[in-house]
């Protein structure tokens, strides 16, 4: 089984920020750093963790403007991949955003994760940019329930 969190301590943040490296950039020989931006200090992190404290998938939100916010950085480890842990991500980070009058949720997926999203609620707004000149990427949305 697992659980959804926040990182609290250096320690659960650098693990945290290396599943997102070794999942999102690594197989791209991207270099380390390049799975952090200028939101982290102000967003919200979600974690998966299982029964032994290892992380097994990541996320993040933060706010764009008054009502609307984005995820970003969503990853699980393969082997976990399938077992409700995206969909459990995705809870947690849009329950977070409500108190703050999030309205509206907006990613940009992968284009191999797009289905995930949709069967979600989300809806495709538009293609979205090419990341390593290879990654394409769908624009979607979803809007909350008051």
């Amino acid at each position: 089984m697992f659980r959804i969190t926040t990182p609290q301590s250096k320690t659960e943040f650098e693990r945290y920020f290396d599943l997102r490296w070794r999942i999102l950039r690594a197989p791209w020989q991207q270099p380390r750093g390049s799975e952090l931006d200028h939101h982290e200090d102000n967003a919200i992190h979600a974690m998966a963790l299982n029964d032994e404290g290892q992380i097994i998938g990541v996320a993040r939100l933060h706010q764009i403007d008054n009502t609307t916010a984005q995820i970003r950085y969503m990853a699980v480890e393969e082997r976990w991949q399938g077992s409700g842990i995206g969909d459990a991500l995705l809870s947690y980070l849009e329950e977070k955003a409500r108190p703050f009058g999030v309205q509206i949720i907006v990613l940009n997926a992968r284009e191999d994760s797009v289905k995930f999203y949709t069967k979600r609620g989300y809806r495709i707004t538009g293609s979205g940019h090419l990341l390593y000149g290879e990654i394409k990427h769908q624009k979607l949305e979803k809007r909350l329930d008051s």
